[in-house]
């Protein structure tokens, strides 16, 4: 407890983490505000009835449900930002504008708000429509969709706003908060279910059983994210001036899962559109495919979910990790990886070991999205089924993030750290 007080000894660091709390206050009150005309008792029916539903309103904290202003969330802002990264790839120009520093970051920042506001936009009208048949009668369907489409693009614009306020102004990523206060405040309602399967029959064993996988599965999501592989550096001793430098030994720590809970992230957004525009597409054989085939717990979307988390993973390093400019430092400097020619050999021993890494990265969180539809499904117990791996992930990875940013304020504030 001396050390978390710590916290709130540092000015700075104090009025970070209040602004925080106060940021999501506002983020919680507005997923409570509901844009009027629609029977929020039929549709949380609706919600509760499919797994689909309720794993999207998983990442909205429950305003989805609700029909609130928030319903949309962040996800908008987190397809925008997918969408950009995908075109600095293969548009020359975004490209290059990416690489000019920071204005040109704040100039695709820009670019990505806009985008924000078409995608919120698009997702807004097709969720008002579809949810037409929940309207109440003295209603009328055009003024409910004019209106509820602009309740929802403004709601999703102001939480893209909170969120870089936090950015900025708190610690961490400010999307990753969001999301990750979402999961928190919808746990009530997954313990609420589980008391309703066991008063309904359900076994005490599988849901013991059930709770201890959801552990293994935080225990070991800790472990992966703490792991790291460190490259030996020597550098040459070498005199500047009169005095000695270089001549000790260091090391290049190279983690394992470079995008930490992004790759699942992007997985995870890129898979809720064809799922979700499957609702409101009243054709019988859409229906049936989307039935049998492409189900939250179904073989075709967890085959596409995986392929993916790899995908994501490896292009995530891909932009993020450059073993050529990583070696031409090393060289700049004087140092060389121990056993390993400068060079042309550095750059191609970086690339295997970032390689093998990423493989075992994305294998991981692969399993990780996996194994707890696999347990639900033997067990029975599917009231965790919106509580996955990737809930999991994002949680443990957020919170993980939030503590090392912590712990480097403290650090440079000579207090000690939060975690002895």
């Amino acid at each position: 407890m001396h050390n978390f007080f710590n916290i709130f000894k540092i000015p700075d660091l104090r009025k970070r983490i209040l602004f925080i709390l106060f940021v999501l206050v506002i983020y919680r009150i507005g997923s409570y505000i509901p844009i009027s005309g629609i029977d929020i008792n039929q549709l949380n029916n609706l919600f509760n009835t499919s797994g689909f539903l309720g794993f999207v309103d998983l990442f909205s904290g429950g305003a989805l449900s609700r029909f609130s202003i928030f319903a949309l969330g962040i996800l908008p802002y987190i397809n925008a930002s997918i969408i950009m990264h995908l075109m600095a790839i293969v548009w020359p120009k975004l490209k290059e504008l990416a690489e000019e520093g920071e204005a040109g970051r704040k100039k695709i920042a820009q670019y990505t708000r806009y985008l924000t506001v078409i995608i919120a936009f698009v997702q807004g009208f097709v969720m008002s429509l579809s949810f037409r048949s929940f309207i109440l009668p003295d209603v009328s369907v055009l003024w409910f969709v004019s209106y509820s489409i602009v309740g929802l693009v403004a709601g999703a614009t102001f939480v893209m706003w909170l969120g870089e306020l936090v950015t900025i102004y708190g610690i961490g990523n400010g999307a990753s908060l969001l999301i990750f206060i979402g999961i928190i405040a919808r746990m009530p309602f997954y313990i609420k279910n589980t008391a309703q399967l066991l008063v309904g029959g359900v076994s005490w064993m599988g849901v013991v059983i059930m709770i201890l996988v959801l552990l293994g599965i935080i225990v070991s999501i800790v472990y992966i994210q703490e792991a790291i592989r460190k490259i030996p550096i020597q550098y040459a001793k070498r005199i500047v001036g009169r005095r000695m430098m270089g001549g000790q030994n260091t090391f290049i720590p190279l983690r394992l899962i470079q995008g930490g809970v992004l790759p699942i992230i992007f997985a995870s957004a890129i898979l809720q559109f064809p799922l979700m525009f499957s609702q409101y597409i009243n054709l019988n054989f859409v229906q049936n495919f989307f039935a049998v085939y492409y189900r939250y717990d179904g073989f075709l979307y967890n085959f596409l979910f995986c392929f993916l988390i790899f995908f994501f993973t490896y292009f995530y390093t891909a932009i993020t990790f450059n073993p050529k400019e990583l070696a031409d430092n090393i060289k700049k400097y004087g140092g060389f990886i121990l056993g390993v020619r400068p060079g042309r050999p550095t750059v191609e021993y970086l690339e295997k070991i970032i390689s093998k890494l990423t493989l075992i990265g994305a294998s991981f969180l692969a399993f990780i999205a996996l194994v707890p539809i696999v347990a639900a499904n033997v067990t029975k117990v599917n009231s965790f089924m919106g509580l996955g791996g990737t809930a999991l992930l994002i949680i443990v990875g957020v919170a993980m993030d939030l503590v090392k940013q912590i712990e480097a304020y403290l650090i440079n504030r000579r207090y000690e750290g939060l975690i002895e």
